[in-house]
Parts: C-alpha cells; structure tokens; sequence
C-alpha cells in the first residue's frame, strides 16, 4: 500500500507565526489538528532539515494539537543558516519557550533520526512538560554514527556505488575525512561552486541509505532558491555533526536515564541505514520502562508504508491508552 493512502489528508495550519528566542533568531511554527485535542510536539531531523506540510499527515487531526517548528537556523526561521548562538542547548530552551508561549501545560514529543536524539535531551532537561515520547529511527550523535554515516567501513561497504560517487564529488584529499571535507566546502566564506557540489553529494550519498536497494534516481533539478536552501541545510548540519551535535553517544544514553516515569515508545526500521538498529537497542537499555517496536522492510523514511503505518498506530495507542504499556501489538 502507497503512504499516502495510509496518512491523513492535508490540512491547513490552525495557526502559523514567528516567536522571538534571542541572538538574534526568530523561529518560525505551526499549530495544527484540532485545537482542544492532545497537544504534541514534532521535532523535525537533520540537523537542518526543517518542517513541511507532509509530516502534518502522520496526525489525526480530530485527535491531536500538533506543534511544529523550525529549529534555529532551518527552514523559514532566521536567520536562515545562521549558525551564532546555535546549539541544542539552545534548542532545548527555545522548545520550552514555545511551549509557554503557545499556554501548553503538557504534551507529548514526537522525533525521528535527529529530532528523538533532541527529544530525549528534551524530555530529560524538562520531563514535567512531558507526557510520553515516540522516538524514530534514532540517532546518538557519537562518533560510532558519524564514522557509520562518513565512513568507508560503514554504510559505504553495503552501498558502495553510491559511496564512489560520493568520493567523486570531493576533493582527492578528502579519502577518510568525507564530514571534514564538507564542513570546509560548507563553511560561510566557501566558493558558491564549491558549496553547491558538496551539499548535492551530501544530499545524493543521504538518499542512498535512505532508499537501500533502490535503482538511484536522477539528482533533481534545482533552481537558484532550491540550491541556496540545500546548501543553508547542510550548513547547519556540518556545523552540529562537527560538535558530535553539542552531545554524543553516552550524553544522549544518559540523559535518557533521565525519562524514567515518561512513557515511551521507540520505533526502528528494520532496513535502516541511516541510524543503525544498534541505536534502537542502546536508546532502549538506556531508557527505563521503553517499549520497542522493530518495523520489518522499513528503513529511515517515516513514509515508508511499513513505518508509516507502524507510527500512526502508536500515536493512536497512545491517544486512546496515555501509555505504551500494552504497546507493541503482538
């Protein structure tokens, strides 16, 4: 069955604004579903990535009160790119400063890839404001993922095509040292050239894992605004994955010790190259009283049929129960 057939029809925003955090950001976010329904809060991945009006669909609109946002420097939020004052203590902040200024006592944290690492530093820091948590696709920010992600022993040896081309697309030097090579090619100051080139093989290399055994398709066409945005995207995600995302591996373990008493669920992609299912098994001994569901012929993408259909369903247990006890189904 296509995802699309399996997701909720698109909708409008509730609401849509700018909310001032200091240093000069300003985030942008969304309120959507239904206003009086059980509020949750999406955390988008990356770093970088940004919101769309797709991932609304994963929501029941007649269920939930879905906050999305921007994370600083992402998307429509500004400064676009920007780096300064940007780090996911920062992030951390700004998500509690939303959740005051939009009068939500509670809600439950919804993150994949990027966004669960963040949602558990979240829920940590703030587990009052926290209602339960469904995490997917998890990613720990240590060194074991980058050298997974970048490495040549990593994802590179079970997509090795994708892998050459990815090595063709930067410089000679770069053999071993792929994120140092796209950190410099990214940096503010870098040759437009340059840039445009590292962020397209980024983007390619990412598109790869995410879709495994896939004949690769051909790199879009982008125009002048489309490049920018890639190359805005990136930027920020070299900047975090420099600095192992301002936490690491065993950082992000312990502060899910810190989730006890919050109900949570963590989803994995059986096919998941992206964050490995090493993460899934660590995140869940780490975290006390987790419930794990292994999504069989899922990879990364939450629109995967498969992983899609296994989402909707905790976010629909969750609504009806306000707990994973009884969570997977068998």
């Amino acid at each position: 069955m296509p995802s699309d057939a399996l997701l909720f029809p698109p909708a409008a925003p509730l609401e849509h604004g700018m909310l001032e955090v200091g240093d000069g950001h300003r985030l942008y976010y969304e309120r959507c579903g239904k206003a009086d329904g059980l509020p949750l809060l999406f955390l988008h991945g990356g770093p970088g990535s940004g919101c769309n009006a797709r991932q609304r669909q994963l929501f029941d609109p007649a269920r939930f009160h879905v906050v999305l946002f921007d994370q600083r420097g992402c998307g429509r939020s500004t400064p676009r790119a920007g780096c300064h004052a940007n780090t996911t203590r920062e992030l951390i902040d700004d998500i509690e400063r939303l959740r005051v200024h939009l009068g939500i006592a509670r809600w439950l944290v919804f993150g994949g890839s990027w966004g669960a690492a963040l949602g558990v530093a979240y829920c940590s820091a703030y587990p009052r404001a926290c209602l339960g948590a469904i995490l997917r696709g998890s990613f720990l920010t240590g060194q074991a993922d980058l050298d997974w992600f970048f490495g040549p022993e990593g994802a590179a040896a079970i997509c090795a095509d994708a892998w050459s081309r990815f090595c063709a697309a930067l410089p000679p030097a770069a053999e071993g040292r792929a994120l140092a090579a796209l950190c410099a090619s990214l940096a503010d100051g870098a040759e437009p050239r340059t840039a445009r080139a590292a962020a397209e093989a980024w983007a390619a290399w990412e598109d790869a894992l995410i879709t495994p055994g896939q004949v690769p398709s051909p790199p879009p066409v982008r125009d002048v605004a489309a490049q920018a945005a890639l190359i805005d995207k990136y930027r920020v995600q070299a900047h975090y994955l420099a600095h192992r995302c301002f936490l690491g591996e065993e950082a992000v373990l312990e502060a899910a010790q810190g989730m006890a008493g919050i109900p949570t669920a963590i989803v994995h992609g059986r096919l998941d190259l992206v964050c490995r299912a090493r993460n899934a098994l660590r995140l869940h001994a780490a975290l006390p009283d987790s419930r794990l569901q292994w999504v069989e012929g899922a990879g990364h993408n939450p629109f995967d049929p498969p992983l899609t259909r296994a989402l909707i369903g905790a976010l629909g247990h969750f609504a009806e129960h306000g707990d994973f006890a009884r969570w997977p189904p068998p």
